[in-house]
C-alpha cells in the first residue's frame, strides 16, 4: 500500500514539474534563444554564461519531457537540482523567500522536488520501471532465489476456534488390578487302603477238643 501511494505522488510530481520546466526551457529558447539567455546570465555575474544558459535550456525543456516519461528520471532529477541551485545562488539568494521580491521560493520548491525524484525514482507508472525496473527484478531473483519451503510448512494447519472446541477429559493412565501372589501346593494326604476281612488259615480245620460233634 505505501509503495503505491509512491507511485502515485511520484506521477503526479513529474508531471506537473516536467509541464513547469518544459514551460520555462521553451521561454528561454523562444524570446531570444541561447544568445538571449547569455546575455541575461552575464549580466547576473553567472561564469560561463553561454555554457550555463545551454546547460539550463537543454535540462529545462528536455528535462521537463523526460519527467513526463519517467525516463532516466535520476539523472533528470539531479541536473534539474542542480541547475536551480545555480539559479538560487546567483539570482535570488539575499533577495528574501517570496517571489514577488525576487526570493527563493520557487526555485527552492522545484529544486526540491526533483531532488526527491532523483533520491526515490519515478515510480512504477513511468518508461524507468518498464525498461529497468523488470530487469532489476529478474536479476535480484537470480541472484537470490526464494529460500525452499517444505509442503508441510508450506501449508498451514486447520484452527480450530475456541469457542467450537469441546474441552477434553483428562486422560488416567490404566490401573492395573493386584494379582493374588501365588498359593504353595498343599501336600495330599497318601490314599490309604482299608483293612480287609482277615484270610482264613490254611490247612486241615480242627476243631476245638470240647466241641460236641455235630448230630447224624
Amino acid at each position: 500500500m505505501r509503495r503505491l501511494l509512491y507511485d502515485l505522488a511520484a506521477l503526479i510530481a513529474r508531471l506537473v514539474l516536467g509541464v513547469v520546466f518544459i514551460a520555462h526551457g521553451w521561454q528561454k529558447l523562444s524570446s531570444g534563444g541561447i544568445d538571449a539567455t547569455t546575455a541575461g546570465f552575464a549580466t547576473m555575474g553567472v561564469p560561463m554564461p553561454r555554457v550555463a544558459a545551454t546547460f539550463a535550456i537543454l535540462v529545462e525543456l528536455g528535462g521537463g519531457i523526460l519527467l513526463l516519461l519517467g525516463l532516466l528520471t535520476p539523472l533528470v532529477g539531479f541536473l534539474i537540482a542542480v541547475d536551480m541551485l545555480g539559479a538560487f545562488i546567483f539570482a535570488h539568494m539575499g533577495k528574501g523567500v517570496f517571489v514577488s521580491e525576487g526570493g527563493f521560493e520557487l526555485v527552492g520548491a522545484l529544486g526540491s522536488a526533483a531532488l526527491l525524484l532523483a533520491a526515490g525514482g519515478a515510480g512504477r507508472f513511468s518508461l524507468d520501471h518498464l525498461i529497468f525496473g523488470r530487469r532489476r527484478d529478474r536479476l535480484r531473483e537470480t541472484e537470490h532465489p526464494p529460500a525452499y519451503v517444505p509442503p508441510i510448512a508450506a501449508e498451514p494447519l486447520p484452527r480450530i476456534s475456541p469457542a467450537t472446541e469441546r474441552p477434553q477429559p483428562p486422560q488416567q493412565p490404566p490401573t492395573e488390578r493386584p494379582q493374588p501372589p501365588p498359593t504353595a501346593e498343599q501336600p495330599q494326604p497318601p490314599a490309604t487302603e482299608r483293612p480287609g476281612p482277615p484270610a482264613p488259615p490254611s490247612g486241615p480245620r480242627t476243631e476245638p477238643p470240647d466241641a460236641e460233634p455235630p448230630p447224624r
